[in-house]
């Protein structure tokens, strides 16, 4: 019969990376082999050395009472990670760190002290990073700093996504964010009139393709126009952007026509001008997603012959009476070449006649009618 300590490492980090956060702490610390010589026969399994030599382990059990899982039998703070084997080395590739959970786990942890784990232990092998602040922790808590994000740029040379929850970076400016990164993603983040202004260095983030701006309350239309400076810019997600107007809307697409992917939930803007604006200005845009408020038969028809389209999400539940049918969302969808993907999400259509007719109406396409998930309140999920 085979024993979980049977198993190679390789399918154990694969069976560790489906677990939970909270459970993947429980079971990632340093320490040596209970075993000795035999490191991947045992209860704790030696899957790599970080830059500093210290062995990444994995234990099969709970830490031992009173072990913080930022500390090992030595003492030394680790940071939790999720590991992948490659040619028998555990590369780390994404961290999830949350400053306010570190701190009630790790009595005074600070960023200071959070960016010495990410250098010790990650350095060039971190690709992926996400962070929580302390936005709404009041004035005397801990910041954010530009030392840190610049340091932090230094030390991970190969960091390509970095995603940043409830931060306060009205004090930081965008200069001081890894020049590597293709994918940046802001979620409630405070940040400053100056960020992402069109005046700023046109060099700053060269390789960014790909900007998420969910419930920044900040964001404006100056910010939007801003982003025409970033010239691999490729995916923009607007979430919550209440500020941006339709005129600083149709000024920004105009410029951003290479966009492939275009996002806009929960915005105030209506559907029917969104759609009007991306048809006149996104002419090569391959994926669409945007609520359905304001939405009407003429307005979706705007997107007819759009040549590049292959993916359409419209999402509630603001639904209106002007809502097309789905016998008019079948004929706006049946002029447009590429399209083969349509999803319909939170529009209660799930199970009844209008899934049935959009099926036999597209079967070109992959029709997708569902539910809207349920909103985490765990960012770090």
């Amino acid at each position: 019969m085979v024993t979980l300590t049977d198993l190679p490492d390789s399918v154990l980090l694969e069976i560790f990376s489906y677990l939970p956060v909270r459970d993947r702490i429980r079971i990632s610390r340093c320490g040596p082999s209970p075993r000795g010589k035999e490191p991947g026969r045992g209860r704790t399994q030696r899957c790599g050395s970080g830059p500093s030599g210290a062995g990444v382990v994995l234990t099969a059990g709970p830490l031992p009472q009173g072990l913080s899982p930022l500390e090992e039998a030595g003492g030394r703070p680790v940071a939790v990670a999720t590991c992948r084997l490659d040619a028998l080395h555990a590369l780390f590739c994404v961290v999830s760190l949350s400053q306010r959970w570190l701190r009630k786990t790790y009595k005074g942890m600070r960023p200071k002290v959070m960016w010495h784990l990410l250098r010790r232990y990650m350095a060039s092998r971190l690709h992926s990073l996400r962070m929580g602040g302390y936005l709404f922790s009041g004035s005397q808590a801990p910041q954010l700093s530009p030392a840190l994000l610049k340091a932090l740029g230094q030390k991970c040379p190969n960091l390509k996504r970095l995603c940043l929850h409830v931060a306060d970076l009205s004090m930081v400016p965008i200069t001081s964010l890894p020049c590597t990164l293709r994918t940046l993603e802001l979620h409630s983040c405070e940040i400053s009139m100056a960020w992402l202004l069109k005046e700023q260095d046109p060099t700053v983030l060269p390789l960014l393709e790909c900007i998420v701006l969910d419930r920044v309350p900040a964001f404006r239309d100056e910010h939007l126009q801003g982003l025409t400076r970033f010239r691999a810019l490729r995916s923009l997600v607007l979430g919550g952007t209440y500020r941006v107007t339709q005129t600083g809307l149709d000024a920004s697409l105009q410029e951003l026509s290479y966009l492939q992917r275009f996002e806009m939930l929960g915005c105030t803007l209506s559907a029917d001008s969104t759609l009007l604006a991306i048809s006149r200005h996104l002419r090569g845009v391959r994926k669409i997603r945007l609520t359905v408020g304001g939405l009407s038969a003429p307005g979706l028809a705007v997107l007819e012959g759009m040549p590049a389209l292959e993916s359409l999400c419209l999402q509630g539940p603001l639904v209106t009476p002007e809502m097309p049918t789905p016998a008019e969302i079948v004929s706006s969808c049946l002029t447009m070449p590429k399209l083969r993907v349509l999803e319909l999400q939170g529009l209660g259509w799930e199970g009844q006649e209008a899934e049935r007719i959009l099926c036999k109406g597209l079967p070109h396409c992959m029709v997708i009618v569902r539910a809207s998930p349920k909103e985490s309140m765990d960012w770090w999920m």
